[in-house]
């Protein structure tokens, strides 16, 4: 769910940009289209991870953790900010380590139908 959460924030967020690069004044109007592009493109992958992540498919937690670690970096970059980007950071930071923690939980992985080394059933002998 938080996969999901995460994805819709980036459309929103996508859409805002947009919607404000073609009806604002922005320094950059081709910037700000594509930045807010960006951000809705990038949407697809906790979207599509948090779909697969509610049907319990087992591919579906590689793209979300892959989706956690690229939030880190961006809530650290947050929080150095001089503004009201810190609480985002904040945000961003806490759902980022609740969904790797979540991500890597054992009932999750038992639920995902994932298993460790060694832990393959061997067919051929």
């Amino acid at each position: 769910m938080l996969a999901a959460l995460e994805g819709l924030a980036l459309v929103v967020g996508g859409v805002w940009i947009l919607v404000l690069g073609f009806t604002g004044h922005p320094d950059d109007r081709q910037q700000a289209v594509t930045g807010g592009i960006t951000l809705v493109v990038l949407a697809l992958l906790p979207l599509l991870a948090a779909r697969g992540l509610l049907a319990l498919r087992s591919w579906s937690r590689g793209p979300a953790v892959i989706t956690q670690l690229m939030a880190l970096p961006v809530a650290y970059n947050l929080l150095q900010a001089d503004s009201m980007a810190i609480p985002g950071g904040i945000a961003l930071a806490v759902v980022a380590v609740a969904s790797l923690v979540l991500l890597v939980n054992p009932e999750t992985t038992r639920a995902l139908g994932i298993r460790g080394p060694g832990n393959a059933d061997n067919t051929e002998k």
